[in-house]
Parts: structure tokens; C-alpha cells; sequence
């Protein structure tokens, strides 16, 4: 090769490194320009011939989606975004989707009566999720009510047994 040429067509050690790490992690086989074939069939090279129409742009992302497994955490966020059509306005007003993690959807509620409430409801709840989103991989819920504070900590903690002192 000549003189001025880069180092990877040189063939150095780190270009033969860098090709091999291309061809088992980048998915693509690297072919030298001398090993490329060229086309010799007329047939496979018609302008109209089959796998040659135009595809949607849904059609595409969806497969590309489906193949990079973003299918359950797409779900996922779709579900948190719709919320309230969901769970229904009322509920969805005074409940907030805080997050999925390991299959449980955490849903903040802005009392324990609400919270109450939701838990009564999760079968049907779970039903529509499992009817509108199937690929989100739910498989419970969780209702959590206001954060009370606690006094085991702080200007309002007791040395000791405490508040269980008087109680037996």
C-alpha cells in the first residue's frame, strides 16, 4: 500500500483488532475491497421485484422497537401517561402512577382513604391494564398514602421503650 495511507489500511494490529471487534459486536461481516463480490444476476437487481415495496414509517419503528425489546418499558410509560384514563378522572386526581419497578406499579394516593379505596379496586384496575397493556409486564399494585411523619427520629424522640411504655 502506499506510504501516505492511514494506519487501518496499513493492516496494523490495532486496525486487525478493531475489525474483529467490529464484526462480532457491531453485528456487520467487514469484507476487503479485493474479497467484495459483484453482482452478476440481472434478476435480483429489478427496481419492482418482491421485498423491494416501501414499508410505513409505523411499520418500521414498530419492528425495530420489537427487536430491540423496547416493547415492555414503551408499555410501561404509556401506562403512566395514561393514567387517568385508566383509572378514571376522580381517582386519577387524587392518585399519581410513581413508578414500576420489578413488575409492581407504585401509585402515590393523596390520602389513606384513597389509597383504601384503590386497594379495593386493584382487581379491576389490574384487569385494564391487563387488557390495554399486556406487554407492560404488570403483575401487582401498590398503594402507598401520604408520607406522617415519624418520630423515631428527631426533636420528638424518647430514649427508650416511648409512646409502648404505658401499654404493657
Amino acid at each position: 500500500m502506499a506510504e501516505n495511507a492511514p494506519e487501518f489500511e496499513r493492516g496494523t494490529e490495532a486496525a486487525r483488532v478493531y475489525v474483529r471487534f467490529k464484526e462480532l459486536f457491531g453485528g456487520h461481516k467487514h469484507y476487503a475491497r479485493s474479497k467484495r463480490k459483484t453482482r452478476t444476476d440481472a434478476a435480483e437487481s429489478v427496481p419492482f421485484g418482491a421485498g423491494r415495496d416501501p414499508k410505513g414509517l409505523g411499520d418500521i419503528v414498530g419492528a425495530l422497537t420489537n427487536q430491540l425489546g423496547w416493547d415492555s418499558p414503551l408499555a410501561q410509560s404509556e401506562l403512566v401517561a395514561n393514567w387517568t384514563s385508566l383509572a378514571g378522572e376522580e381517582t386519577a386526581n387524587h392518585s399519581t402512577p410513581v413508578g414500576i419497578d420489578n413488575g409492581v406499579l407504585t401509585v402515590q394516593c393523596e390520602s389513606t382513604a384513597w389509597a383504601t379505596q384503590l386497594r379495593l379496586m386493584r382487581v379491576d384496575i389490574m384487569t385494564h391494564i391487563a387488557v390495554r397493556y399486556p406487554q407492560a409486564g404488570i403483575e401487582s399494585i401498590r398503594f402507598l398514602g401520604p408520607n406522617v411523619p415519624s418520630f423515631k427520629r428527631g426533636p420528638r424522640s424518647v430514649q427508650g421503650r416511648g409512646v409502648r411504655d404505658t401499654y404493657g
